[in-house]
């Protein structure tokens, strides 16, 4: 599966990618800088120019992943979206699977 997670800055980002993969909790983070985030907050209309973490993980793992993020990450309300993986390359999907926590 790959899990979806927005974050203030790029520090942050880099910080909660490099513990997922410490931890085995995660084959591959991408970082994307510059996402531009809309969004309401408290009443209001926000923008925000954010990070996004897309992280390529078992599902097995989605819990531990959510944990992992969710005491590490400084928003209060954190983004954790899990996407499944219909298809894809089979040695690639292989390498995600070798590459995480056995479940």
């Amino acid at each position: 599966m790959q899990i979806i997670c927005n974050c203030p800055n790029k520090e942050t980002a880099s910080s909660l990618a490099n513990r997922l993969i410490e931890l085995n909790l995660a084959a591959c983070v991408n970082i994307i800088e510059n996402v531009q985030s809309v969004y309401h907050w408290q009443g209001n209309i926000e923008h925000d120019i954010e990070c996004q973490l897309q992280i390529k993980t078992a599902s097995t793992l989605f819990d531990a992943v959510e944990q992992t993020l969710v005491e590490l990450h400084p928003y209060d309300t954190v983004e954790v979206i899990a996407l499944p993986i219909i298809k894809g390359h089979q040695p690639y999907l292989d390498w995600i699977r070798d590459n995480v926590k056995s479940s």
